[in-house]
């Protein structure tokens, strides 16, 4: 290599450490910048995380000192102390509560407590339902076949997350108002259900041959 082609590679090298500095007094604070944003990101998810874990340990806290509360009127009192941070929990807390308040013969209060979470569209499907399904459970002697059916209906609708439970609530309904074949048919798709559970496809079958149905050899709950 001669000389002039040293110097210029030398010169060369130098206006890039020039452009490096220039650029790095320019624009260094972004990368700056990205990093605390990296750190601070990092930091934020772990002190987010620790306040989940510690609500969720107050929350389960609170349910154990409540739920052993003595009898089911004090039980239901020590719950509506129980605060939670998340709806979920304050979903989880108001059936317990319901529960409790259903035992000490509130229903009234069991009933509006489950359609609290019933009609809070903050929550995940499955909490409506069941939520739903309990009230309805506690106003058997307060509300019509027709009012029950209707409710029953819009829990029953094909992919809900208790569509076979309230389809046998359906097929309950039927043999209230005398429709036996009805029945019969509803109870007999239960069974046939590919997501029905081993209790409710044996609780379907009983109540089909109980109403003078038959069932298919292949439907037949083992045992």
């Amino acid at each position: 290599m001669s000389d002039t082609d040293s110097f210029i590679d030398e010169v060369t090298e130098e206006v890039r450490r020039d452009r490096l500095f220039v650029m790095l007094k320019r624009y260094g604070w972004i990368g700056g910048l990205a990093v605390v944003l990296i750190v601070g990101g990092a930091a934020f998810r772990e002190y987010s995380k620790s306040q989940e874990q510690a609500a969720a340990q107050a929350l389960g806290d609170g349910l154990i000192a409540a739920l052993a509360a003595d009898d089911d009127a004090a039980r239901a009192q020590a719950l509506a102390t129980v605060s939670a941070e998340t709806a979920g929990g304050a979903a989880i807390l108001a059936m317990l509560q319901a529960g409790a308040q259903a035992k000490a013969g509130e229903r009234e209060a069991a009933v509006a407590s489950l359609n609290a979470v019933a009609v809070n569209g903050d929550l995940p499907l499955i909490y409506r339902h069941i939520a739903s399904f309990k009230a309805l459970g506690l106003q058997q002697d307060s509300l019509s076949i027709a009012d029950r059916r209707l409710q029953f209906e819009a829990l029953a609708q094909p992919g809900a997350p208790l569509a076979l439970l309230a389809s046998e609530q359906l097929a309950l309904l039927d043999v209230q108002e005398g429709k036996t074949e009805a029945a019969i048919a509803r109870l007999k798709e239960i069974v046939e259900a590919a997501a029905v559970t081993a209790d409710l496809k044996d609780r379907a079958s009983q109540v089909i041959v109980a109403l003078g149905g038959t069932l298919d050899v292949a439907s037949t709950p083992e045992g």
